[in-house]
């Protein structure tokens, strides 16, 4: 899972990375001209792969791991036409999703020369950007399937991408996201290759100070009617990020954070995403693997290794709770409650899996 990290100059961005990698990246880095991301991989806390362990005592243990990365923050105007260089969207359009980070704390500094923090507006001009960037690159391309027509040239595939490109076009014209339009199953798939910056699924985290932070229900109110969100006391959590696990449950008991900035942040991707977790056990590794909401048993079997998907036979399987709960995979057999599952079986968040294949 790759999820990019965007927002307006100051919006704490490189705060809410460190917060969530556990690094110590300079929080005016960006001040000194850098324009390199910042980027980082991270494992995805799951309680459930500690509880395999304890089962088989593997020699290897493997998370789910989401990749982060930190670009730099937009400014409120450009000189150049694109909003982003060539190497950031290139970078952007491999993420599979987009964190909008928006600015709710206060700083003297920081009000005097942006303003006092107005997270409804800076999510509302992010989002102007990313139109933006995407409408450049739909009438480029719309121009060039126009000069190919002319010169008759076009196909019955290139009048779908152009009835497409043009429905994009009109709604991104009226500063509307390219996922909020209605568009065809069709229409999706001509976009689709064009890795739109819009169609992406976005998610929002509101980094709030630590004066304020949990008492902004009406603002979060407000944000979900659209968006997905989540909050942080960016400066504090990333301060927790350097302590021991034993420290840091103290003083997130105090400010009422009930979970990481990353344990949240992954949640809320997950669901953002439709992601879920199957597991492979054993005593040489115990593993989580990622895989959407409603993939198969070849889909998971494809995660692991495209020859396992290319000769799937059957997936032996059985539930994550069930075993915890009966504490022996021979009890779960006993139990009945070991099955054997065909390429069509929709995998369950939870399931762990063996592929039986012959290739």
């Amino acid at each position: 899972m790759r999820i990019a990290l965007i927002g307006l100059e100051k919006s704490g961005k490189t705060t809410i990375f460190n917060a969530l990698t556990g690094l110590d990246i300079d929080t005016e880095a960006f001040n000194s001209g850098r324009v390199e991301p910042n980027m980082a991989v991270v494992e995805v806390a799951d309680p459930r792969i500690a509880q395999l362990c304890d089962m088989y005592s593997p020699k290897k243990t493997t998370y789910a791991v989401i990749e982060c990365v930190d670009f730099v923050g937009l400014g409120s105007t450009h000189e150049k036409k694109e909003v982003f260089s060539a190497s950031e969207l290139g970078m952007i359009k491999n993420m599979d999703a987009l964190a909008l980070v928006v600015r709710n704390f206060t700083d003297e500094l920081l009000d005097a020369t942006y303003g006092e923090p107005d997270p409804l507006k800076d999510i509302s001009d992010i989002i102007t950007e990313l139109v933006i960037s995407d409408l450049i690159i739909a009438e480029n391309r719309m121009e060039r399937i126009e000069h190919y027509m002319k010169r008759g040239a076009g196909n019955p595939d290139m009048e779908l991408e152009k009835k497409a490109l043009a429905k994009a076009i009109d709604g991104l014209n009226d500063n509307k996201p390219i996922n909020t339009l209605s568009l065809t199953g069709e229409e999706i798939r001509q976009l689709r290759g064009f890795q739109f910056l819009t169609l992406k699924p976005f998610m929002v985290i509101v980094n709030s100070g630590d004066d304020n932070f949990g008492s902004n229900t009406a603002l979060i109110s407000k944000i979900e009617r659209e968006c997905r969100s989540v909050e942080f006391a960016g400066r504090f959590e990333m301060e927790l990020s350097g302590l021991s696990p034993e420290e840091a449950r103290e003083f997130m008991d105090d400010m009422e954070i009930r979970a990481s900035a990353k344990e949240r942040l992954t949640m809320l991707a997950y669901d953002v995403l439709g992601y879920i977790t199957f597991f492979t056990v054993g005593p040489d590794e115990v593993r989580a693997w990622t895989i959407r909401r409603g993939d198969t048993a070849v889909d998971a079997a494809g995660a692991i290794h495209s020859d396992l998907a290319r000769g799937f036979i059957r997936a032996e399987c059985f539930h994550y709770d069930d075993f915890m709960g009966l504490k022996s995979e021979k009890a779960v057999r006993d139990k009945g409650l070991f099955r054997l599952e065909g390429k069509n079986y929709i995998v369950k968040d939870g399931d762990i899996l063996s592929i039986r294949f012959s290739v």
